[in-house]
């Protein structure tokens, strides 16, 4: 039984397209990059902002770090709230609280930002553990997060074993995997076709409503998509 319930925010929560799109565009246009069509920046969701500039648009590491000051300009305006709340994500935490699950947050997104995101739609409250990146980039791969997540916790050994991580990256899944953490994959989210199975995931889901009956039921009951 998985008692201990890790998050990945940005596409497993929540939907923020629209904030991080607009906000990486604005940060390309103050670096001479004009980007008209915001779905290709959707790869930026999930990943390590730096990692993402310095892959799809061959920024140095300078660069990249200067790409995601820009992003923060704009992100912490308006684009945090540019964001929307997947449809029966509240009422899924509420079951798994009611059935006695400890919750936690692991978000590469600064912690400021997940902290804000979370009391913006009244969630913060269903979380016991809250483990975001920081803000000066030392703390942001998912493994990094998880990592200072399980430090917080000071979790006996074998208790982590009672830990899954549910995200909808690939990076959920490898950043979960250095640990010896399952993760579920939700792919609803902004995940490549196959790439959280490619990836190891334990399972893939393609809705909230399978992330609760895939902990409750259990995963030996749960059959493989």
């Amino acid at each position: 039984m998985y008692q201990y319930i890790f998050f990945d925010l940005d596409g497993t929560l929540t939907d923020p397209r629209e904030g991080i799109t607009k906000s990486v565009q604005y940060a390309l246009a103050k670096m001479g990059i004009q980007e008209a069509d915001l779905t290709k920046l959707e790869v930026f969701i999930g990943p390590p902002l730096v990692d993402s500039f310095m892959e799809y648009y061959g920024f140095t590491l300078e660069e990249a770090r200067q790409g995601t000051e820009y992003y923060r300009e704009n992100f912490s305006v308006r684009g945090w709230r540019q964001n929307k709340l997947f449809d029966g994500v509240k009422e899924m935490l509420t079951d798994l609280k009611a059935h006695g699950r400890v919750t936690a947050i692991a978000s590469s997104k600064p912690e400021y930002f997940v902290e804000k995101i979370l009391a913006y739609f009244e969630i913060d409250g269903l979380f016991d553990y809250v483990c975001g990146g920081s803000m000066d980039e030392s703390r942001t791969r998912k493994d990094q997060v998880i990592e200072e997540l399980l430090k917080r916790m000071n979790l006996s050994g074998s208790e982590k074993k009672k830990i899954l991580m549910v995200g909808d990256r690939r990076h959920d899944v490898e950043g979960a995997a250095v640990f010896g953490i399952p993760c579920l994959g939700l792919s609803m989210g902004f995940a490549a076709e196959g790439e959280l199975i490619q990836a190891g995931a334990a399972a893939v889901v393609d809705s909230v409503e399978g992330i609760t009956e895939y902990i409750l039921k259990g995963a030996g009951s749960y059959e493989m998509e």
